[in-house]
């Protein structure tokens, strides 16, 4: 049986958040705030979200499409440091199918009053459905990072 094939990439996003540094982690720990900006689309409506945000804990968050694809997001924390360090593993899966593992870090760090830069980096597994033809590395990459900076523009627009 074909299972496709396996592609790895790591990509790091440095963002200057309007906020201090506790209000910065605060925005990825409050279960209200988080569902609020970790989106990636605008048009795509959450159905189900859950947070339990400490070592151990999980998240996840199910999406529709406008044309009806579900896409879920499966994650477990194995490190949090308030204030300063979240370490978390996740699955992507777009209709039932896993497209993709990846381990997270997010660094905090006060830079002046009221400014937090914020240092996302992740370790990513992309996995190729076996009926697809093609898989590009740098598309799937490219998507991912789209996706993400747009969940930082509301994170962003959050914390103003």
């Amino acid at each position: 049986m074909n299972q496709g094939q396996v592609k790895h990439s790591t990509f790091t996003i440095e963002r200057i958040l309007p906020a201090s540094k506790e209000r910065s982690f605060a925005a990825w720990a409050n279960s209200e705030s988080k569902r609020r900006w970790f989106a990636c689309h605008d048009d795509w409506k959450t159905v189900e979200y859950s947070l339990d945000f400490r070592v151990g804990g999980s998240e996840s968050n199910l999406v529709l499409t406008p044309a009806g694809g579900r896409h879920v997001f499966e994650g477990r924390y194995y490190d949090i440091v308030t204030n300063e360090r979240i370490v978390y593993a996740f699955g992507m899966y777009v209709n039932d199918i896993r497209i993709s593992v990846s381990l997270v870090t997010v660094e905090f760090e006060s830079i002046v009053p009221g400014r937090t830069k914020m240092l996302f980096t992740e370790q990513i597994v992309l996995l190729q459905d076996p009926s697809k033809k093609e898989f590009s590395l740098e598309n799937e990459v490219r998507g991912r990072v789209e996706g993400t900076n747009a969940g930082f523009d509301r994170l962003e627009k959050e914390l103003s």
